[in-house]
């Protein structure tokens, strides 16, 4: 299939990702919403139900990095197709599950397909298009996921709600046969990503890079700092705001929305120079939390800040996983896997050190002002690691691609 150029239009093998990412974010984060039906459908109490949660966050994590590093010496195009009919069996079994133990199960093998699906996906969108189109192209893919919180979750709220929570997971399984259908179909078997460059030592060899790990703590803080400021944002929104909790709902798809705008905006923008888009979104995201804590007893305010933590929450997301991509450029599967790991460990991290926040008295605005505070932690690391890759560029002949000097 030939590569796409500036002005081509983008391929479908890049819509078959989306659909998978779409169903992938949904069955990540519709359980929340349908938590009540299925503790009571169970008999367990609402913490244990909320392990439903955490068990597959956790399953994201490992899955991100050991399911990747199993399958590196595998042709990409297969590998996602078997990721795909992992995530349609854990939704299938969630589906019929009869007890808690059986839904806990189904909810892991779901989640073992979330981080290698991106982390490969990511790869594998990137060798569809031109070079210069590579950030676009990802966060295309990642389109999926934020229309997932967009649309995806208030249908599947909707859906459980007036048909039976397995209503939701029987169509999440049909999402997921469809995503199969359009990875088989639409998918060339051969791309710019589609071959795998070396076995797990070659994926391994990426780690000693530096900029590897810097490219990871940046994931982690920069991303976990929103994340942190967005898990209690239902207190934020009732307890300071004055926000009826009937209208909670619709302000979330609010935020949805500018997940969607800023993911595909900070495509474009890193397509153009990665490192200014990462330094602009993350110094802009830092101001946003810092206004927004400062301003959260506006209702006007805080529905402007919503919007704005969105945008530029996700607007750092296809930058951050195209950067470590090319820092791991020859061998990038693994290393890109383990970003998708960084982004759920920098979830964990912003949301506990917002429930320190909360335990310690400081109120509902804490949170934020931590988010904000974890979020210019990672601004810093990441001045710091362009500074590193500048000077490196000036001890030796780097290859161009290596280092962006448009910072």
């Amino acid at each position: 299939m030939r590569r796409t150029g500036p002005h081509q239009s983008l391929p479908a093998g890049l819509l078959a990702l989306a659909v998978g990412a779409f169903g992938i974010g949904l069955t990540e984060f519709v359980i929340m919403g349908l938590l009540p039906q299925v503790a009571a459908d169970f008999a367990v109490t609402e913490s244990v139900a909320g392990w439903l949660i955490s068990g597959y966050a956790l399953s994201v994590a490992v899955g991100g990095v050991a399911l990747t590093a199993a399958v590196t010496r595998l042709p990409r195009k297969p590998v996602l197709l078997g990721l795909m009919v992992l995530f349609i069996v854990g939704n299938l079994l969630s589906a019929i599950a009869d007890d808690y133990a059986v839904m806990m199960t189904g909810r892991v093998v779901a989640a073992l397909c979330h981080g290698a699906f991106f982390g490969i996906g990511a790869v594998v969108a990137a060798g569809l298009v031109a070079p210069a189109r590579r950030a676009g192209a990802i966060a295309l893919m990642f389109a999926g996921l934020t229309v997932a919180n967009v649309l995806g979750v208030p249908f599947g709220t909707f859906l459980g709600q007036h048909l039976g929570w397995r209503a939701t997971f029987w169509a999440i399984t049909g999402i997921g046969v469809v995503a199969l259908a359009g990875l088989a179909l639409l998918v060339p078997a051969r791309t710019a990503g589609s071959q795998p460059a070396g076995g797990l030592r070659g994926e391994l060899h990426a780690f000693t890079h530096p900029q590897v790990w810097l490219s990871l703590v940046v994931t982690v803080l920069g991303f976990g700092g929103m994340f942190g400021a967005f898990t209690y944002i239902a207190y934020t929104l009732t307890e300071v705001s004055g926000f009826a909790t009937g209208t909670v709902p619709w302000l979330l798809v609010l935020f949805g929305v500018g997940l969607f705008a800023g993911n595909l905006l900070g495509g474009r923008a890193a397509d153009v120079s990665l490192h200014r888009t990462l330094v602009t979104v993350l110094g802009a995201l830092t101001a946003v939390l810092a206004g927004f804590a400062l301003t959260a007893g506006s209702q006007v305010l805080t529905v402007v800040s919503l919007l704005l933590m969105g945008a530029f929450g996700f607007a750092t997301v296809p930058p951050l996983q195209m950067r470590i991509m090319r820092y791991a450029h020859a061998a990038p599967t693994l290393a890109s896997g383990a970003n998708i790991a960084a982004f759920n460990v920098g979830n964990a991290l912003g949301a506990w050190v917002g429930g320190v926040t909360i335990s310690a008295g400081l109120g509902y605005t804490a949170p934020i002002w931590a988010g904000a505070v974890v979020t210019l932690a990672g601004l810093g690391v990441l001045l710091g690691a362009i500074r590193l890759a500048r000077r490196a560029a000036g001890h030796r002949a780097a290859a161009p691609e290596l280092v962006d000097t448009t910072a």
